[in-house]
């Protein structure tokens, strides 16, 4: 197994606590870690939906890490969805002022997760520029 495709693995259990806390039990969990009121269907729905797609990315993350012609491209779906949310932290951390100091966590894991997968995908071209020649 490559290292990339072991990143893979380990982004695909990072995020699987954090999916579960937002729509397993929302109005439980999100009141314990954050101070936040989950008290509407509409809420819940919310967050549940949150929860599916990050396990939509773990699934696919997964896969990367087991059939490695989908590794490149499960690499570039983490760049995407940990930059992207990075980049709304940053967004809410400028206009809104400092977030509890898991969020703060949360944004330093994705802003890191996001780099390391890029420089990931510069080697995988690089190695298959090699190879080609």
């Amino acid at each position: 197994m490559t290292l990339p495709q072991k990143f893979l693995i380990l982004a695909a259990f990072g995020l699987s606590p954090i999916a579960l806390s937002y729509g397993l039990a929302p109005q439980t969990s999100l009141n314990w870690l954050f101070d936040i009121s989950v008290n509407s269907t509409n809420a819940t729905h919310i967050f549940r939906a949150v929860m599916g797609l990050y396990f939509a990315m773990v699934v696919f993350w997964l896969l990367g890490a087991f059939k490695h012609k989908y590794t490149q491209a499960a690499l570039y779906s983490l760049v995407v969805f940990m930059l992207g949310l990075a980049a709304g932290r940053a967004v809410s951390l400028v206009v809104d002022g400092p977030a509890h100091w898991l969020l703060i966590s949360y944004f330093l894991l994705e802003l890191a997760f996001g780099l390391v997968a890029i420089v990931m995908l510069h080697r995988l071209d690089s190695a298959k520029e090699a190879n080609a020649t």
